[in-house]
């Protein structure tokens, strides 16, 4: 039996080794989904209580998890802390809402009664990342299992820890057994699950990875939601504030030490304000604290890898050499540990691999342009689409923006975040259907519709 091994960005210590999990295992994981979903499903508003008993699981056990996840894969324990907190809101949203976004609707047509309703499908397979362990699973997992739906997680290869510890904290929190359930392994398994008797599949990823996943549900008919990242602009416009604007690029690139999918990535600054914004976005840059990542006083904690190290270097590497000014950063920190300085680069041009690329890393490039219509067009010439950020002091403007920006989200005087209220995914490149919020829910049901008549009805019969 193969294994895989978890190690601690931040000592590059072996923490653990994991059996992979096998077909046998995988399927019969399946299997048993499948069975635990029949009486999932006729629990119906009953299935409330459980979300809302595995939130105050979460609340009991948060410092627990949170260092849980910081070790597994470096995030500043100020920042697992909140995502813990996250993950029990989104299930208290599911399970104060859920009902209400299942609930038939009613619809006038030539038949005596007509209504949509809306089933689960059944068992959602979910492969997940490492870069937000917990939330990115609770928050496909919070409005699909409220929909009547089971699922098998399949967490990245290096978070196995917190995958297990989910599972585990559905079982503390009372679940049905089997009606969720984590797989461990590396891409193979991820495949295993695919090619296994799942009615559907989440995945968040890479765009080469996520069409790959994409490609295989399709060819066995299998609804497939992706979201596969960003390279999120952040304009600042002529009118902006620009020291909310410069505290807003600060934390929007390099929280979670900038992998995010929806961190701020490229940075467009009309050229009024661009000394002012850069000077200070620097400042606050250089303040930043790196360092051991279970100190609740480090901002920026180790990248997940030597990989993602040596990508993010790489990446600063090819700017520098085609003319790019290094502000601050663009170094290793420290011998041991995966720890990368905070960064910023102006001058940058549309050529850069900063500017093409998804950066998953602290580093913000910082291109300076005439005007907020030039700001529009170069952000829009991207093959990615996920978040957005406008600052202007002008919501007419904003407004406007908004509307013409190609991004499944746009925040205006904020950075973007996720929020179960809201729908969340992108256009382009950066994936498929929608997470979260009532659209998000709906996207792993059956909808449904049903028509009685009382009597046969003879009128043009056209498919």
């Amino acid at each position: 039996m193969s294994k895989i091994e978890t190690i601690n960005p931040a000592t590059e210590e072996v923490i653990a080794e994991f059996d992979v999990s096998t077909k046998e295992q995988v399927d019969e994981a399946v299997q048993k989904a499948k069975k635990a979903f029949a009486a999932w499903r006729e629990l119906g508003s009953r299935r409330t209580d459980h979300l809302a008993s595995f939130a105050n699981e979460l609340r009991k056990k948060g410092q627990r998890l949170a260092k849980l996840i910081t070790n597994e894969m470096g995030k500043p324990i100020k920042e697992s802390i909140p995502e813990v907190e996250k993950c029990a809101w989104v299930m208290d949203y599911y399970a104060e809402n859920g009902i209400t976004f299942l609930k038939t609707e009613a619809v006038t047509t030539d038949a005596k009664k007509s209504f949509v309703s809306f089933e689960p499908l059944g068992v959602i397979g979910s492969i997940m990342p490492w870069n937000f362990p917990f939330w990115q699973a609770l928050r496909f997992a919070a409005p699909s299992l409220m929909a009547g739906n089971t699922v098998v997680l399949k967490p990245s290869s290096a978070v196995p820890q917190c995958g297990l510890a989910i599972e585990e904290s559905f079982r503390n929190a009372g679940f049905p057994r089997d009606v969720f359930q984590t797989i461990i392994g590396d891409s193979s398994t991820a495949e295993l699950l695919l090619d296994s008797d799942i009615d559907a599949v989440s995945f968040t990823g890479s765009v080469s990875v996520g069409a790959k996943v994409g490609q295989k549900a399709i060819s066995r008919l299998k609804k497939c939601v992706l979201e596969l990242g960003g390279s999120d602009p952040f304009i600042v416009c002529a009118d902006a504030d620009i020291e909310k604007a410069a505290s807003g690029a600060l934390k929007g690139r390099f929280i979670n030490c900038g992998q995010s999918c929806i961190a701020s990535k490229r940075f467009f600054v009309v050229k009024n304000v661009a000394d002012e914004f850069i000077d200070k976005f620097v400042k606050n840059t250089k303040k930043l604290r790196v360092g051991d990542p279970l100190d609740e006083e480090t901002d920026i904690g180790p990248m997940v890898n030597k990989s993602a190290l040596e990508t993010a270097q790489s990446q600063v590497d090819d700017a520098t050499s085609k003319g790019a000014e290094l502000l601050t950063g663009g170094k290793r920190v420290g011998s041991k540990g995966y720890f990368y300085s905070p960064t910023v680069l102006s001058g940058v041009k549309q050529s850069m691999r900063v500017m093409q690329e998804e950066t998953f890393g602290p580093i913000a490039p910082v291109a300076i342009v005439n005007d907020e219509d030039e700001a529009v067009r170069l952000a829009n010439a991207s093959r990615f689409g996920l978040g957005a950020s406008v600052w202007t002091e002008d919501l007419i403007k904003a407004e406007r923006i908004a509307k013409v920006l190609e991004n499944g989200l746009v925040t205006v005087n904020n950075v973007v975040v996720s929020d179960p209220r809201l729908p969340f995914g992108g256009v382009k490149q950066s994936g498929v259907g929608r997470e979260l919020s009532r659209y998000g829910m709906l996207e792993f049901t059956n909808i449904k519709s049903v028509r009685f008549y009382e009597e046969l009805i003879v009128k043009h019969y056209v498919e």
